[in-house]
């Protein structure tokens, strides 16, 4: 991280939403993923990332809003860096919260986001008072309201998307293969073993998985390690032991991967969240 960056993050105990202000000057982090969706705005510079196959530019009063899994990079193009405000929105709090406003939301159903870049003006301001009231820790109902404000929001321009979605576009051999990811990210998992799983050989599991997710294998791996160090790290689990438990080289290869992704090492990652600090 450039020596000019910085990242401050807070969470609200009762929802589990991180309100994440950062800074970042040249290039800010590789392509990754996060489990939450994340929706802010840029206040300062100009934001570029790609995300679904698509490069984007966001400057100051710009909203974004991106879902569980869209794997997204970050720069800034311009000198003088970006800073951008974001909210970090668990999927398990919006899903509760969310039925008051779908009352027919269909069975096996995550809300989907259409739209990187949300094309509402009013967008902004709910986001905006959403961020403050968490940030400064302001009463539980104001809170409250202010998040309700946000949803009744965002869910004009939601839609309705299935769990890990099977697609005819996507070759059955990637989504094997990505099943068989998520249910063993924890072991030393080979090439040769996900190809036999798979029953292809390694260079055309490769070229298929890349081709229908944006990522080599090897990549969607370490995304879905770095997720769940997120989640270790947060409830305040030693680095050495997150990464003794997703199968990283050593402490040191975990946070070689967890900058790159976050921007912040994940000893720094777990004192913001937990306040506790590593001996």
């Amino acid at each position: 991280m450039n020596a000019q960056s910085w990242v401050d993050l807070k969470q609200d105990a009762d929802t589990g939403i991180e309100v994440i202000r950062a800074h970042f000057e040249g290039h800010a982090y590789d392509p990754h993923w996060h489990d939450s969706y994340l929706i802010g705005f840029t206040e300062q510079g100009v934001q570029q990332f790609h995300c679904r196959r698509a490069l984007f530019s966001s400057v100051p009063g710009q909203t974004f809003f991106l879902e569980p899994g869209d794997i997204h990079d970050g720069h800034a193009p311009t000198p003088g860096g970006f800073t951008y405000s974001t909210l970090y929105l668990e999927p398990a709090w919006l899903e509760r919260a969310l039925p008051a406003l779908f009352e027919q939301a269909p069975a096996d159903c995550l809300p989907g986001v259409p739209r990187t870049q949300p094309d509402d003006p009013g967008l902004l301001p709910c986001i905006a008072n959403a961020l403050q009231a968490l940030n400064d820790n302001e009463p539980r109902m104001v809170r409250d309201a202010a998040l309700d404000t946000l949803l009744e929001r965002i869910s004009r321009s939601l839609h309705w998307r299935q769990r890990l979605p099977g697609s005819p576009q996507i070759p059955r051999v990637a989504l094997r293969a990505r099943d068989y990811l998520h249910a063993h990210f924890h072991q030393n998992i080979g090439l040769d073993e996900l190809a036999r799983v798979c029953g292809v050989d390694r260079f055309r599991l490769s070229r298929a998985f890349k081709a229908a997710f944006g990522i080599a294998p090897h990549g969607y791996l370490i995304q879905l390690r770095l997720v769940r160090a997120r989640r270790l790290l947060a409830l305040g689990t030693a680095p050495a032991d997150v990464a003794s438990d997703l199968s990283f080289a050593d402490q040191s290869h975990l946070g070689r991967w967890f900058r790159r992704a976050n921007g912040l090492t994940p000893g720094a990652y777990r004192s913001l969240c937990t306040k506790l600090q590593d001996r």
